[in-house]
């Protein structure tokens, strides 16, 4: 579970796991996996670094040796 904000400033709470995508429109658009969407005014960087920073702390170890410099490196190569 992540904490993000809303464009009214109104902070919750989200399950990573049922994130389907995120895009920058420029605003953050959260794709759920039941197609719900959700604005959220943290940038796709942040809400990648936020996942990543939860998956550590609640011991997923596949995410252990990620980074978003990392994801930043490969989005670029792809580019």
């Amino acid at each position: 579970m992540i904490k993000l904000t809303r464009l009214n400033g109104k902070e919750f709470v989200i399950n990573d796991d049922l994130i389907e995508m995120m895009e920058a429109t420029p605003d953050t658009v959260i794709t759920m996996t039941n197609g719900s969407k959700i604005v959220v005014s943290e940038s796709v960087d942040e809400v990648i670094k936020r996942i990543i920073a939860f998956r550590r702390m609640a011991g997923y170890h596949s995410v252990a040796d990620f980074s978003i410099d990392k994801i930043e490196t490969d989005r670029k190569g792809v580019m």
